[in-house]
């Protein structure tokens, strides 16, 4: 899949999506459109519409950089219990600091994501059975313990509801003054891309990688920031999208192969096309009503990794 077909469906996609909702407008009549119609279209249109290219575009790459450094393609964001860490903080940031700025939880909220994902990075250096479907499964496990423990406290505190909106991605309250906060990503989606030969080294290991003079420790470490960081803010402003950074690299590495920096503008621009498709149908099957994008990712995605296993076992 050639680099200028994604760019061509990744236009052709937002076009579609910048005049899909409730209120009717047409693209014949952008030129002549009410004072309403284009206060909806740059108030509520067009922030969706970045909203989901940035969030397809860094979670996609999130997951590409855990592959690398784990040297696993059935680990991500969703199954190394980073998404549900992040959650967890923000749980702790509504129970400790009440009237928090948006910075405030992001911050608890990356600090939570970090730790969650250094400590499954150690579980993994322990496990020695290294089964490439069975590590991932240790990480919904331990995913699972961190939601159980949010769950809890949430309950305890009276704070289920509040959490309920960070349970689901959803792009339907993306609009302009809740979406900003996702720009952050994309000075990280830089770093991650001057790093990324350095990542591709530390991916092949840790002594293969120091013999080649590479501090491996420290670009590790900087790998799982970048990680931690694009999750805690895709969470906190549009909610869990669940298996996006799994299956959009195992699909690159498909018809792409395996090397990071060559994958990284495939990956992004297959994830923003991926979640356009998703919120799209999401926004058509029961119009006027739409399904969240967290229900349409997961529903979807959840079958594409269930075939990738089943191939990865058919190969073997």
């Amino acid at each position: 899949m050639k680099k200028r077909y994604l760019v061509i469906a990744l236009i052709l996609l937002s076009l579609i999506s910048l005049f899909i909702g409730v209120k009717d407008i047409n693209p014949k009549d952008i030129f002549n459109m009410t004072e309403d119609q284009w206060h909806i279209f740059l108030v509520s249109r067009v922030p969706r519409l970045i909203s989901i290219i940035i969030a397809g575009v860094s979670m996609s790459i999130a997951g590409l950089i855990m592959q690398q450094l784990t040297r696993n393609k059935f680990v991500s964001p969703t199954t190394a219990g980073t998404l549900d860490s992040a959650r967890l903080g923000i749980l702790v940031s509504m129970m400790l600091f009440t009237s928090a700025s948006p910075f405030v939880r992001m911050g608890v909220a990356f600090i939570f994501a970090l730790a969650g994902t250094f400590l499954f990075m150690k579980i993994l250096d322990k496990i020695k059975f290294k089964d490439a479907i069975f590590i991932p499964l240790v990480g919904l496990m331990f995913g699972n313990i961190i939601g159980s423990i949010t769950t809890f406290f949430a309950l305890k505190n009276d704070l289920v509801q509040n959490m309920s909106s960070w349970l689901q991605g959803n792009f339907s309250m993306m609009i302009q003054g809740r979406y900003e906060l996702l720009y952050i990503s994309i000075p990280v989606m830089i770093v991650a891309y001057l790093f990324a030969n350095k990542f591709t080294i530390a991916g092949m290991g840790e002594e293969f990688s120091v013999n080649l003079g590479l501090n491996h420790r420290q670009i590790v470490n900087i790998g799982l920031i970048i990680v931690a960081l694009i999750t805690t803010v895709v969470v906190l402003t549009v909610g869990m999208i669940p298996f996006l950074g799994l299956i959009i690299p195992n699909i690159v590495a498909i018809y792409n192969g395996d090397h990071l920096k060559k994958n990284l503008a495939h990956t992004a621009l297959l994830g923003a096309v991926f979640v356009l498709i998703c919120d799209i149908l999401g926004r058509v099957v029961i119009y006027p009503y739409e399904i969240p994008i967290g229900v349409t990712v997961g529903v979807i995605g959840s079958g594409i990794f269930l075939y990738m296993i089943m191939r990865r076992r058919a190969y073997e």
